[in-house]
């Protein structure tokens, strides 16, 4: 398990874990950022980080992108 922010661009990724405040984990819950779901990193620019999730396009910072804890699909 790793942080978001050290996958690279094209990476399938599973969420394993959304850590942070309540209120963090609840507005990154609204984005997509669910356990069990998946995420690829489209880019990143200066250590935010664009992303696909439930199929939409997302840019979230570089404190965001590492408490999302995921895991590299096979």
């Amino acid at each position: 398990m790793m942080p978001l922010t050290f996958v690279k661009p094209g990476e399938k990724t599973t969420i394993k874990k959304v850590g942070g405040k309540e209120e963090t984990r609840k507005f990154l819950e609204t984005l997509g950022f669910v356990t069990g779901g998946f995420v690829t990193v489209v880019n990143q620019i200066n250590g935010n980080v664009i992303v696909n999730v439930k199929e939409s396009r997302v840019a979230i910072s570089k404190e965001m992108a590492g408490k999302i804890m995921v895991q590299m699909e096979d």
